[in-house]
């Protein structure tokens, strides 16, 4: 969650790491149930912050939450962060820190919890909209009226590395940046801001105040250090931001499959190598296979492999996912698949990324099938 030598970069999604709850219980139950304190006051802030940044973030972290999404089925959920965009209780956060909840909590810089649904979202652009039940007369961050300017100082408030709705300071590298990955969000700003798991959604204020985009990305070295962080701009009145506020939900369309990345393109041909297949999706219904492994979890044989997508042909997993997002949920395909030295082919039907809740939920052990 690529370009820089001489070590290979890796692309990561922000969102919390996920953790395991020990008992599936009811709504009223959940804020006991998630075991993250909330915090009675603030923390002291930081002293290396120069002083406009200081005066900036004391003006925009009220403003600021800790985003916790729960899915009951499975008992896992995840920690990210968001920002009220109004005084009714609407908040902005990155989708994947949503996507596979059922149950959310956010909490305030007051310590104040609240519960909140999920009422629009755009899958592909990595942002959610979500409503707070209850309260009210919340501060707010004024979406961005201009367009970014490359070089400016931004800060952004998040939750990682255990902290609570602190500062992160960068500049701004580049507009309208490609991730290079079809699965991750397109036409974003890129900085220098470290950011970390648990700042996802948080947002990135210019120095007038506003909010000029939602975190979602960040590009790391081989070492694990991040080298730059990634937000998708947002501006008032865009179509991104109408469609959320109009209650849109755009999915993206998907055949419930996770790739293997150490073997995706090495196959005789090349193809998106299968790692595993998502519960009740249509991968699993089509009879498509993942890894295999003995009982000590050492790898027996690899997935499926992908070759083509309705005649074209899809080398590895980044190609594959490209030509299912060029299509249509409800569309059927084709595909050619590889299984050892057998090819055959099988035709499915896309499903919507929601309805495959499985997808990203964190296998128990090793997720190639036993042998």
């Amino acid at each position: 969650m690529r370009r820089f030598s001489p070590w290979l970069p890796v692309l990561l999604l922000l969102s919390g790491v996920a953790y395991l709850l020990p008992l599936i219980a009811p709504e009223d139950s959940v804020p006991n149930l998630l075991r993250l304190p909330s915090p009675s006051a603030a923390p002291a802030l930081p002293g290396e912050l120069p002083p406009e940044t200081l005066a900036l973030f004391e003006k925009t972290r009220p403003a600021t939450v800790r985003v916790e999404s729960l899915n009951a089925r499975t008992g896992t959920g995840g920690i990210g962060t968001g920002f009220f965009i109004n005084d009714a209780g609407q908040l902005l956060t990155a989708y994947h820190v949503v996507s596979d909840g059922q149950l959310f909590r956010i909490t305030t810089l007051s310590g104040r919890s609240y519960r909140a649904q999920v009422t629009a979202f755009d899958a592909a652009a990595d942002v959610a909209l979500l409503q707070v039940r209850g309260g009210g007369n919340f501060p707010y961050l004024n979406l961005a009226t201009r367009a970014p300017r490359v070089r400016e100082t931004v800060l952004a408030i998040g939750n990682s590395g255990g902290d609570f709705l602190q500062p992160r300071r960068g500049r701004l590298l580049r507009l309208n940046v490609s991730s290079g990955r079809a699965d991750f969000p397109q036409g974003t700003l890129e900085m220098t801001a470290p950011l970390a798991p648990g700042d996802s959604g948080g947002p990135i204020v210019d120095g007038n105040g506003q909010a000029i985009g939602v975190v979602s990305y960040v590009r790391q070295d081989s070492n694990g250090q991040t080298r730059t962080s990634y937000a998708v701009p947002v501006t008032e009145g865009n179509a991104l931001i109408a469609g959320l506020r109009a209650g849109e939900q755009r999915d993206t369309p998907v055949v419930g499959l996770v790739f293997d990345s150490n073997h995706s393109g090495l196959t005789d041909p090349p193809g998106a190598v299968v790692l595993r297949v998502a519960r009740n999706s249509p991968a699993e219904r089509a009879g498509l296979r993942g890894c295999r492994a003995d009982a000590e979890g050492n790898l027996t044989g690899l997935g499926d492999a992908i070759l083509s997508v309705n005649g074209v042909s899809t080398p590895d997993a980044d190609a594959f996912i490209t030509q299912v997002q060029r299509r249509r949920i409800g569309d059927t395909v084709r595909l050619s698949v590889l299984r050892g030295e057998e090819r055959r082919e099988v035709q499915l039907t896309l499903a919507a990324r929601r309805s495959v809740q499985d997808l990203n939920t964190p296998s128990s052990g090793d997720p190639c099938s036993p042998t």
